[in-house]
């Protein structure tokens, strides 16, 4: 398994910034799509980022723009820049490893690390 260790939520202000970060226990080239996604009470998790092993990019609608997903390699870790916040953006967020290995996929999650955005 994949450890997922995520940091950098609080509380901002609407307007204001955060980032977010994910350290994985393993070689991040090693997984084939990492990501960030959120979940608000009472509302199903959602994919916010995504970054593939080749470095392909996903964002959802509600962030373009806003948000950028990035990686250390070096460090084995991705962060989320998120500009602009909104309280809408309020949410648990959640780093996520999916990968493949012979036979078998696997998906790991952080802990989570809540943002708050007031208005």
């Amino acid at each position: 398994q994949v450890q997922l260790v995520e940091s950098g939520g609080g509380l901002v202000q609407a307007g204001g910034s955060l980032r977010l970060s994910c350290a994985a226990s393993t070689n991040i080239l090693s997984i084939n799509v990492m990501g960030w996604y959120r979940q608000a009470p009472g509302k199903q998790r959602e994919m916010v980022a995504t970054i593939t092993s080749a470095g392909t990019i996903n964002y959802a609608d509600s962030v373009k723009g806003r948000f950028t997903i990035s990686r250390d390699i070096a460090k084995n870790t991705i962060y989320l820049q998120m500009n602009n916040l909104r309280p809408e953006d309020t949410a648990v967020y959640y780093c996520n490893a999916f990968y493949y290995r012979p036979a078998r996929e696997y998906t790991n999650w952080g802990q989570g690390t809540q943002v708050t955005v007031s208005s």
